[in-house]
């Protein structure tokens, strides 16, 4: 396909409109409802007399996308990566591997992470966001990946080939997928992350839980719910910057072929914003699809 759009918010279906007018072959994979859903009404949106629900302009925005035949994929997005021979972006889901010429991120930007003592204090001193960037390093140690659902579980897999031992901590709820036996599973509580000063430097050395045990791990990665646009680009390498995607004009990445519109790029967080940038990262895409 020519482009996939992760996300299908203000941004995604604005870029999905824009690129699928300029002629492309456009699909939409989003696991359901975001943000934009949830917000009780919208109001100073220009053509709106009076206020909508988000629900309501999420669900009218999506229609007109169907109308101009944009093909959505209801699905969860767990990472991003370069094809074989480095011409286009294969998109990873639990069920399919994807690939396109361009991507365009829109899902967001929230980082989950709960408020353990330590988590914050530790984050680049052994806490990572990100297991394919950060796991070279954790060759032959212990490591744990924070997160119960497919996001967690990838990071996991990521991990088997590089340590010696991974840990899933479900932080006391159940599993939402099967974990496989090569991955260990503790469904206790996590109460802190203690560090040990290691050549000057505080690095991570375990894992406090609830019933008073201390697990020994060196590394904690934090995967909960699912990846946002920010988790996304990380992956594949692109630039981001105080939790946001790094964008040029045209909503750019520095990675080829990759866009990245909405709430992820940081500024206004309101639709008429993420309209906007979501019309020019579809014009743009679809201007690099036609280039190829």
């Amino acid at each position: 396909m020519d482009i996939i759009i992760i996300g299908s918010g203000p941004a995604g279906i604005s870029a999905a409109l824009y690129a699928k007018r300029a002629g492309a072959d456009v699909t939409v994979i989003s696991r359901g409802s975001g943000a934009l859903a949830k917000a009780e009404k919208i109001e100073n949106y220009y053509g709106l007399a009076e206020p909508v629900t988000g629900a309501e302009l999420e669900a009218n925005g999506i229609a007109g996308a169907k109308r101009l035949g944009v093909e959505f994929m209801e699905d969860e997005v767990v990472g991003i990566a370069m094809n074989d021979d480095f011409t286009g972006l294969v998109v990873q889901t639990p069920n399919r591997s994807c690939e396109a010429k361009a991507v365009v991120l829109t899902a967001g930007s929230t980082r989950l992470a709960p408020k353990i003592p330590g988590l914050k204090e530790l984050e680049g001193k052994g806490v990572s966001y990100c297991a394919i960037c950060d796991a070279f390093f954790y060759r032959e140690k212990a490591v744990a990946v924070l997160g119960e659902g497919e996001y967690a579980l990838h990071e996991a897999e990521i991990l088997l080939p590089h340590a010696s031992r991974v840990m899933l901590f479900t932080n006391g709820k159940e599993p939402t997928v099967a974990i496989p036996d090569t991955i260990e599973v503790h469904k206790e509580k996590v109460t802190a992350v203690e560090a040990e000063n290691a050549n000057g430097m505080e690095r991570v050395s375990g894992l406090k839980t609830e019933d008073g045990g201390l697990i020994s791990v060196q590394g904690l990665f934090v995967a909960l719910g699912t990846a946002g646009s920010v988790d996304l680009a990380r992956k594949i390498g692109a630039g981001t910057e105080n939790n946001r995607v790094v964008v040029d004009r045209e909503m750019a990445t520095n990675v080829p072929g990759l866009y990245a519109a909405g709430d992820c790029t940081g500024g206004l967080l309101q639709v008429v914003k993420a309209a906007y940038e979501g019309a020019v990262a579809g014009l743009a895409a679809a201007k690099y699809v036609r280039s190829l």
